[in-house]
């Protein structure tokens, strides 16, 4: 499985937790709890990943953690 960095955090408006998953678009996952919002969001990785592979597109390479200045 890729390991990608995921980013969890809770919202108020969604009353959720939610896990994004910066280096792939659009790819983000919720849960009740910071456990479920990860484990949801390893299966919407790796749904990202097929998606890609069935439309030919680039699948970035996971770079681990990702620092912003």
């Amino acid at each position: 499985m890729e390991k990608y960095e995921v980013i969890i955090y809770w919202s108020s408006e969604d009353k959720a937790f939610i896990a994004e998953v910066p280096e792939l678009p659009g790819c983000v996952a919720d849960g009740s709890t910071r456990e479920e919002a990860l484990s949801n969001a390893h299966v919407v990785i790796q749904e990202w990943i097929e998606t890609a592979k069935e439309l030919g597109r680039e699948i970035p390479e996971s770079k681990g953690r990702l620092l912003f200045a």
